[in-house]
């Protein structure tokens, strides 16, 4: 927590998410769940199962290695009830990985056509 300026003894919290990504991703998950694609119990049993795959019985701190198993799980979900398609966000992924290695430093990452 840090100080922030010009209050005596008020301290500003730590982000909750260590990348804009994981918040996203968080949001998009509560949103579906909301909209009722599925269940909070069935989506924390999935994903318990994914970070067991994954070896991540340890304590997290929300960094990239938990997102992206999160990732992996909200996809698996929605691919098993036919919402996701996997070859069409696999060549989604693939277009995004290669805007993002074609684009300038400090250049907005655009997808083509």
């Amino acid at each position: 927590m840090g100080k922030l300026p010009g209050a005596r003894g008020v301290t500003r919290p730590e982000p909750a998410f260590e990348e804009p990504w994981h918040a996203q991703l968080f949001a998009l998950t509560v949103h579906l769940n909301e909209s009722g694609l599925f269940t909070w119990a069935d989506w924390a049993e999935r994903f318990g199962v994914t970070l067991a795959r994954h070896g991540m019985a340890r304590e997290l701190n929300g960094g990239d290695d938990y997102f992206l198993a999160w990732l992996e799980t909200l996809e698996g979900l929605l691919g098993g009830q036919g919402i996701a398609d996997a070859a069409r966000l696999a060549k989604l992924k693939e277009g995004w990985r290669s805007a993002y290695l074609r684009t300038p430093h400090g250049a907005p990452v655009r997808l083509q056509g």
